[in-house]
This record gives structure tokens, sequence and C-alpha cells, in this order.
């Protein structure tokens, strides 16, 4: 028997399988991406820093209260009548809205005023559906000017009807 061959078996390494490797490095790569994302949104999409939140304004609707106001547009021979519901959001004032009533506000009236200029004062085409920020912009500019202080937060139209 010493022609006898002995063969040792030899305990193969433990092979780690593969896709674990492929797990944690997607597991990695998602985490970096998703990093990534949120610092670019923070930081350069939502402006840096958020807008200091204010407190909730009182709305005030212009005009009759079913109408809103009807004003003639353009010159006075053109025939043309515009028919807009108005809201502003201003600024809170506890004086203003305990002593709001039947009675107009001289604040109340000059605003009622500065909106009527502006919409007799807008050409027809002024009246577009797309140019409608402009002239809401355009309503809180010439409000809070007449006013003499930033007091309009939000301008609403609520209808609007050219004939």
């Amino acid at each position: 028997m010493p022609d006898e061959v002995v063969v040792e078996e030899q305990p193969t390494p433990t092979k780690k399988p593969i896709f674990i490797y492929v797990i944690v490095g997607l597991v990695l790569v998602l985490a970096l991406a998703g990093g990534t994302a949120y610092y670019v949104v923070a930081n350069y999409m939502g402006g840096g820093k958020a807008a200091a939140p204010r407190e909730p304004g009182y709305l005030m609707k212009l005009g009759d209260p079913k109408e809103g106001f009807i004003v003639n547009i353009g010159t006075a021979t053109s025939g043309r009548y515009l028919k807009i519901g108005v809201i502003l959001e201003l600024k809170p004032d506890k004086k203003a809205q305990a002593a709001a009533g039947k009675n107009l506000s001289p604040a109340e009236i000059k605003i009622q005023d500065a909106v009527l200029h502006v919409l007799r004062s807008q050409h027809i085409n002024d009246y577009d559906p797309q140019k409608q920020d402009r002239l809401k912009e355009l309503i809180k500019q010439e409000v809070n000017k007449a006013l003499g202080q930033e007091v309009v937060y939000e301008v609403y139209i609520t209808n609007l009807l050219l004939q």
C-alpha cells in the first residue's frame, strides 16, 4: 500500500455572494444621491431662507356687495363697461376692523378711489387674462401709495366681465 496516494481535501474558502456587495454599493450610492438632492433643493431652489410667516390679513370687498364695481373704460364715448369684483387682503388693523360699519372710513374711501382710478386708466387690452397678474400688482401699488404705507398683502379678482 505504499503506492496509495492519500489525497487530502483542503477546505474551499467560502465565497461571499457578490450580490451582497452590489446591494451595499447601491445603498451607498442612493444615500449619497439623496443627500446631494436635499442639499441642492434646500440651498439653491428654496431661496436659502424661508420667508417669515405673516399674520393673516382681513379681507375687504370693494364696491357694491353684490355687483362689485361697474366702471366705464376707455373714452366716455367708447361704450365699454367693466364689471369686476375686487377683494383686498389687508394688514390686520384692530381699530379699523372694530370701526367697520355702514359708513366708509377715510382709508376705505382712499382705497376705492385708487382702485377705480387704476381700472378706468387701463386700456381694453389690459384686461386680457394673461395680464391679470399685472393688473393685480398695479392695484396693490396704487392702494399702498394712496395710504402711504404697505398695507395690502394680496389682491383677488373674483369676477370680471367686459362688455
